[in-house]
């Protein structure tokens, strides 16, 4: 991604904060600058033509405004690299997420008309309803609940989508040694201070991940994800068979 568009998009992603207040558009602004997921999933058209998206694990809505502010761009002459594919054609877009101050960020950002049907529900992933949506996206999530927990929210997530739908997974590598050593510090950190207690985080290597969803039947392909971090992430693309 040039420099260009992704300042642009961060850009008009990151205003949509602004009635949120600062904190919530100094954050927005760090994290879409800084965080090499967002770019990978316009670049490489990874949520395809998908026209409901659901977020798990939304927080403050990051994702949406993402997508959001990529179809702006998208309609200015000169603010998308001509050899990126179009921004998904989004008409309807849930996040769920558990942490209300999170909740209360993103509803205030995008309490004015965004122009698609936004929702972001205070709950559970474990328990919400899903509803039918082509694309469901869970980034840094899974490792929060227990292994049962997360298998049965993949098996949730397999249930709502239709044959080919498809299911983007961002996970650590619990096999890549320091730089999951200290993605486990850092999200531990960030538990305890969002819960008030230490959390032990269920991590898993890819190929168990891979495993997992190739049982639930899905077709899955990986893509390593390498920004400005130590952190060993990696993308997983799993396409409901």
């Amino acid at each position: 991604m040039s420099s260009g568009a992704r300042a642009a998009l961060v850009r008009a992603a990151s205003a949509y904060y602004r009635p949120a207040g600062q904190f919530a558009w100094r954050f927005a602004g760090g994290k879409l600058r800084a965080d090499p997921v967002f770019p990978a999933l316009l670049e490489e058209g990874l949520l395809g033509e998908s026209r409901t998206l659901l977020d798990l694990g939304c927080g403050q809505g990051l994702l949406a405004a993402w997508l959001l502010a990529a179809r702006t761009c998208h309609a200015r002459e000169g603010q998308w690299p001509a050899h990126w594919p179009p921004p998904p054609p989004l008409e309807r877009y849930t996040g769920i997420e558990i942490h209300p101050q999170e909740v209360r960020r993103a509803r205030a950002a995008f309490a004015l008309d965004p122009g698609l049907a936004l929702q972001i529900v205070h709950g559970d992933i474990r328990d919400v309803d899903y509803g039918a949506p082509d694309a469901i996206v869970i980034l840094d999530v899974l490792h929060y609940l227990d292994r049962a927990a997360q298998q049965q929210v993949l098996q949730r997530v397999r249930r709502a989508l239709a044959p080919q739908g498809r299911l983007v997974m961002r996970v650590g590598d619990a096999s890549a040694g320091f730089g999951c050593a200290l993605s486990r510090a850092v999200d531990g950190t960030v538990a305890l201070l969002r819960r008030r207690r230490w959390i032990r985080l269920q991590c898993r290597p890819v190929r168990e991940w891979v495993e997992l969803l190739e049982r639930l039947g899905f077709a899955v392909r990986r893509r390593p994800l390498k920004g400005r971090t130590p952190f060993v992430n990696v993308l997983l693309i799993a396409q409901a068979r």
